[in-house]
């Protein structure tokens, strides 16, 4: 489909994952974004209601559902001929299994560009402990196997879900927002970065046809959203009109919670000590030779703003 702008005929994209968390907003973006697109299902007509109603959902917007499975070969084979480009959204559990999909991109030889499930830390620049740090490595395990078969790649670093930290204002392990005290690990000046799943998805959408994301890592740093704890903290206190008790807590007595901790909230912990404490949203440089950022490589996405994205609760 050529665009008035005189644009190529945009990729085929097959979604894989493409009804969980991520993956239905990277669904809806591709699909808006006039890309022919479809998703693997096991089950096209689920009992389960809600997913049944995502799935018609995505019928309703032109997409594409094909049958199969990550774990039969021929049927992921089949999807992937179908497509140009592969995006994985599979959850943290499904991470390792991305080898499958590997495989059968190498034997379909057809894919212009796969993206595995990423959207958090950069896992090439993080310094984790357990069980993040074990997360991360499957992550990285995944990218070294893509660019040891020879796959044309971009890895999507989009820090902070908006949706799954902003509701507890940046608190690890805690729900709802603050009333009368927040808990900030560190001194709470180290920098983190946030994005609305709409934009993380608009963003990914953008890269899959670019030259310039080819084999890059595509990193979301909007500038507006890259804050301190403590100075989103006093962002919320300036909406409700109210201060908040801050309550820091250093280090050693994080990676104790993280340890007593039992799943999966020792992992949601951990990736907040690694972001937090330890900065690694921020705390490195986007060298050209591996990543590009998002808002620079288009300007005209208004991503929606750690400030707008906070009315909501108010």
């Amino acid at each position: 489909m050529a665009s008035a702008a005189g644009q190529e005929e945009r990729s085929r994209v097959l979604v894989i994952g493409g009804t969980g968390y991520i993956g239905r907003f990277i669904v809806a973006a591709s699909a808006r974004e006039g890309h022919p697109t479809s998703i693997l299902v096991r089950d096209p007509g689920p009992a389960y209601p809600a997913k049944a109603a995502v799935l018609q959902g995505f019928r309703d917007t032109g997409v594409t559902l094909i049958k199969g499975d990550l774990y039969n070969h021929e049927s992921l084979v089949a999807a992937i001929k179908s497509a140009d480009v592969v995006i994985s959204a599979v959850g943290y559990a499904l991470l390792p299994d991305q080898t499958r999909i590997i495989s059968a991109i190498k034997e379909a030889g057809n894919v212009k560009r796969f993206l595995p499930s990423e959207y958090g830390n950069d896992v090439d620049h993080v310094h984790a402990v357990e069980p993040a740090k074990s997360v991360f490595a499957v992550k990285a395990r995944i990218r070294r196997a893509i660019e040891a078969e020879g796959i044309p790649y971009t890895y999507v670093s989009s820090n902070f879900f908006a949706g799954r930290f902003l509701p507890s204002l940046g608190q690890a392990g805690v729900t709802g927002l603050p009333t009368d005290k927040v808990t900030i690990f560190g001194d709470g000046n180290v920098k983190a970065i946030f994005a609305a799943e709409e934009d993380v998805a608009t963003y990914t959408i953008k890269a899959v046809d670019d030259q310039r994301t080819l084999n890059k890592i595509l990193y979301l740093r909007p500038p507006n959203n890259t804050l301190s704890h403590n100075e989103l903290v006093s962002l919320w206190e300036k909406k409700v009109g109210k201060t908040c008790e801050r309550v820091y807590i250093p280090e050693d007595e994080v990676l104790k919670k993280i340890q007593e901790s039992p799943v999966p909230q020792n992992i949601a912990l951990s990736i907040s000590h690694s972001v937090w404490v330890k900065g690694d949203h921020t705390n490195f440089e986007i060298d050209p030779s591996f990543g590009v950022e998002a808002t620079e490589l288009y300007p005209d996405v208004k991503y929606i703003t750690v400030d707008e994205y906070l009315n909501k609760f108010i």
